[in-house]
């Protein structure tokens, strides 16, 4: 790429001027007014104090060297600002991106090793098997999908994991919820009012026991959650059961384990963790006055399981924003834990606006996410939910997604991607055929249109892994929703094939095919980040 070209030529330029040592890292990066050239540095603001010399002056000479050599595909050197060095570049960087994205193909391009081979297990959705997934609680799941498809691109191990509530309170009263319901008396004020417990009770022939009951509904419920995700592709590698802890004494052994470290004390019965030690804003119960472990002592337990024993180099979490309250107790029983908070990251969604009620299980008045996948499909109900930070509340404008029509985002994309396999079809009945890409000469590439979609694919390596560092995969939802706008301006405005039986320049051509298929592979690999597909017409 022709960022290390220019990284080398700047580090080369400032050990010339006596700059020892270099630093580190020399940032060049593209500005972010065109008119200030393809590529800038700030190297002689970095470097200025070290010399003790004005920035400016530094930059000067930066520049002045390198005018007097000009690395391969610049033609201008230019000071800017307080101490930049501006790159103005000829249009044959962007045809070696074209090369580059072509050679390295769908595998390759945008890939990097930023994770180096370490682990990381993402836990999202876990919505409590009390009743269907709806939008509210699964919004953020394609989110969840999305990240961990970006972290496997940077060169993480990812494992993604589902943990299920199936145990506690929620369950008993969702037995209870169920019992009372085969009997035809009212459900308890606190209980799940929802018409799918009569549904569940009606099948129901268990015994009376409340969490007997309420376990079998919580496992239909969670084959009904299965079918939903798998119906959006979203999978785990686990379904980690919340139960299995406490079966397993790992609750027990947690608590113990906080105890030798002196980080617990008794008082009014129960069991406290010594949480404001360790930032949190009050201490918090781990063990209540009846004997039952609070729900933060379990989930001490399962981040210890995740971080200890099955030995996770980092732990993401992403819960909605309802958990909000939980965050800092958690981070302090990491961190009494002896685990360094550092390996846990906790991502909050922030809440879903719908026109048709508030989401509760309880009352039952909830959007399955089931019914709006069925309404507006998968890849749209993925998308609109990388379409914006998961930081963000987000209101859906489910009209605009129903229209088929340039205006429909996800139609936009993926109506970019079915016109490359038209152009190929198209291609192949006139009996068209691409050389091989050393045979083509891409330097007749020159129109804005055609230089646009280049630049974009020059910085997809760059979204892929600033998506990855900043957990933001909606970075990708707007490069590509780029790309795709970039790719229709070029088929309007730049003939491929030409009307049938005009006379077109072949050598364009050749160049043009390459450049639709470059945006192929930019275009693959974007959407399979977001677990989009790609489809071959519309």
């Amino acid at each position: 790429m022709i960022r290390d070209t220019l990284v080398e030529a700047v580090q080369a330029t400032l050990v010339a001027l006596g700059v020892d040592p270099v630093p580190d890292t020399v940032e060049v990066r593209r500005p972010a007014q065109p008119g200030h050239g393809g590529w800038s540095t700030n190297a002689a603001l970095v470097a200025a104090k070290q010399l003790r010399r004005p920035p400016r002056d530094l930059a000067a000479a930066i520049a002045g060297r390198l005018a007097s050599d000009l690395p391969h595909h610049v033609t201008s050197v230019e000071v800017a600002g307080p101490g930049f060095v501006n790159f103005h570049l000829d249009d044959g960087w962007l045809h070696d991106v074209l090369a580059e994205v072509v050679h390295a193909g769908v595998d390759g391009y945008a890939r990097h090793d930023a994770g180096a081979g370490a682990s990381v297990i993402v836990e999202f959705v876990s919505a409590n098997p009390t009743g269907p997934i709806h939008v509210g609680n699964g919004w953020w799941c394609a989110y969840g999908d999305a990240l961990s498809r970006v972290l496997a691109r940077c060169g993480w191990q990812v494992h993604r994991e589902y943990y299920v509530n199936d145990t506690g309170g929620q369950i008993r009263q969702l037995g209870e919820s169920l019992l009372a319901r085969r009997r035809g008396t009212d459900v308890p004020e606190q209980g799940y009012q929802g018409a799918y417990v009569a549904d569940l009770a009606a099948t129901y022939r268990g015994s009376e026991d409340i969490v007997t009951a309420g376990r079998w509904a919580a496992e239909r419920i969670l084959d009904d959650i299965r079918l939903t995700l798998d119906g959006i592709d979203i999978h785990f590698d686990e379904w980690f059961s919340q139960a299995s802890i406490e079966d397993s004494e790992a609750v027990a052994d947690t608590v113990a384990i906080l105890a030798d470290k002196g980080v617990v004390y008794d008082k009014d019965d129960a069991t406290w963790l010594r949480s404001t030690d360790f930032g949190d804003q009050r201490d918090r119960v781990l063990v209540k006055s009846n004997g039952d472990y609070t729900y933060l002592a379990g989930d001490l337990a399962y981040h210890r399981d995740k971080l200890v024993l099955r030995g996770f180099d980092r732990a993401i979490d992403i819960f909605g924003a309802d958990h909000h309250g939980q965050v800092a107790s958690l981070f302090a029983g990491i961190e009494a834990l002896g685990i360094s908070p550092d390996r846990l990251e906790i991502k909050l969604g922030q809440m879903i606006s719908l026109s048709d009620g508030k989401m509760s299980k309880r009352s039952g008045n909830f959007v399955p996410l089931s019914e709006l996948v069925g309404e507006i499909g998968a890849d749209a109900t993925r998308l609109l939910t990388l379409m914006s930070s998961i930081d963000q509340a987000t209101t859906i404008d489910l009209d605009a997604v129903r229209r088929q029509s340039m205006d429909n985002p996800v139609y936009y994309v993926q109506y970019a991607h079915a016109r490359i396999a038209s152009i190929s079809r198209v291609a192949a009945e006139r009996g068209v055929t691409r050389r091989p890409l050393d045979q083509v000469d891409l330097a007749v590439l020159g129109h804005q249109r055609e230089l646009d979609v280049l630049r974009s694919l020059a910085e997809l390596p760059d979204v892929v892994l600033a998506a990855c560092v900043t957990r933001a995969p909606h970075k990708v939802t707007t490069w590509v929703l780029e790309l795709a706008g970039r790719f229709h301006g070029f088929y309007h405005d730049c003939s491929i094939l030409g009307p049938a039986g005009a006379d077109v320049d072949p050598d364009l051509t050749q160049a043009r095919l390459w450049l639709v298929e470059a945006t192929r592979v930019g275009l693959t690999v974007a959407l399979d980040l977001l677990g989009v597909s790609a489809p071959e017409s519309m």
